[in-house]
């Protein structure tokens, strides 16, 4: 592996999602994907062929690459930690895609793995790297709403099995939209008003089994194993607090993402995306204000960017196993306080990240 120019960059996970990344990590100077793998070696083949990538195939091909330094993730969340470890003890760092695993002990795992062969973890989101999220944090630090208190979050919608053309993983282990969604949200929040310290929480499920919508599955019917409608109030280790609702049983499809400090309220971008208006509502006003518009600079995979540039620059980066982690940890804090009805602690905790420089350029050569 060199120690400097490009970082190798291998893939396994073949999925819809996994041509965002591909094209992303493509296009940055300071990254290139050398080998796809998934196993279904024949998928992993055609989508190499298709984005022009050296190598595809199964997962041994990623994993066996001399000059693959990060794997990337993007299996089923079901094989996260798996996946993860098995790219650890072939020497690489590693990428997942969120969640980092689904239950502590995975994640513990995975992180204690990397800590002993002195190699990195990193994890989706990083949407909090985008301008969006990037300029509220600039905003808050520069007291626009004055000192922030409390959150709303609202993520609603009828679920994914109506477009989705493979849904079933949603709405099972690691999925419904707490482990699904939520991490966007909860990330976004993480970074705004810092970790977490307790939460309580109901959860329901309004349907057994749900229909797929779209694709050569549809009207194909599969099991729902997750709560599909979750509801939580959470405290903040420093005493704010936030109520979230994750839904995928709502009619009514709603994004929302609020900070509500001691002068203002402050209108997040959707926190699954990198860029979107941030608006403010002061006391007395009729209406919010749209205090600054932002465009993303790049999008899924700014991430593995930021951990590519630090591997070279021997910095830490900044969507790292740590918050990963602790994002993990609540939620699942989250479905015991649902279960038990009572405030449930969470027991890790995480720093905020560092603001990227204003001047971050995704596509400036720098390693």
């Amino acid at each position: 592996m060199s120690s400097s120019g490009p970082v190798g960059i291998g893939i396994v996970g073949a999925g819809v999602i996994s041509d965002t990344y591909i094209e992303n990590l493509s296009s940055f100077p300071d990254t290139a994907v050398l080998a796809i793998g998934d196993l279904r070696p024949d998928v992993a083949r055609a989508k190499a062929a298709e984005h022009g990538i050296g190598v595809g195939g199964d997962v041994d091909v990623v994993l066996d690459h001399p000059d693959v330094e990060i794997v990337v993730n993007l299996t089923i969340p079901a094989a996260h930690a798996e996946v993860a470890e098995r790219a650890l003890a072939a020497g690489r760092h590693v990428w997942n895609e969120k969640p980092l695993a689904l239950d502590r002990a995975a994640g513990r795992a995975v992180l204690d793995l990397a800590d002993g062969a002195g190699l990195r973890v990193g994890c989706a989101p990083d949407t909090f790297l985008g301008a969006g999220l990037q300029t509220v944090r600039r905003l808050i630090e520069a007291d626009a709403i004055g000192a922030p208190l409390t959150a709303l979050a609202l993520l609603q919608s009828p679920g994914p099995d109506s477009w989705h053309p493979n849904p079933a993983f949603l709405f099972q282990a690691g999925g419904g939209p707490l482990f699904d969604i939520g991490p966007y949200y909860l990330t976004a929040l993480v970074q705004t008003l810092g970790p977490i310290g307790s939460v309580a929480a109901v959860a329901s499920k309004a349907r057994d089994r749900r229909v797929i919508g779209s694709g050569p599955k549809a009207g194909e019917s599969f099991e729902v194993t997750m709560a599909s409608h979750v509801g939580a109030l959470i405290r903040f280790a420093g005493g704010q607090s936030a109520q979230v609702v994750f839904s995928f049983d709502s009619a009514l499809s709603r994004i929302l993402l609020e900070v509500t400090g001691r002068d203002a309220t402050m209108i997040l971008p959707d926190p699954n995306e990198f860029d979107g208006d941030v608006g403010i509502r002061r006391r007395g006003s009729a209406v919010a204000e749209v205090v600054a518009r932002t465009e993303a600079r790049a999008t899924r995979g700014t991430g593995v960017l930021d951990m590519a540039r630090a591997i070279r620059a021997d910095r830490p980066h900044r969507a790292d196993g740590a918050l990963a982690y602790h994002v993990l940890d609540v939620m699942v804090a989250i479905g015991e306080a649902a279960e038990s009805g009572a405030f449930v602690p969470v027991e890790s905790s995480v720093a905020i990240a560092e603001l990227l420089p204003d001047d971050w350029d995704p596509h400036a050569a720098t390693v």
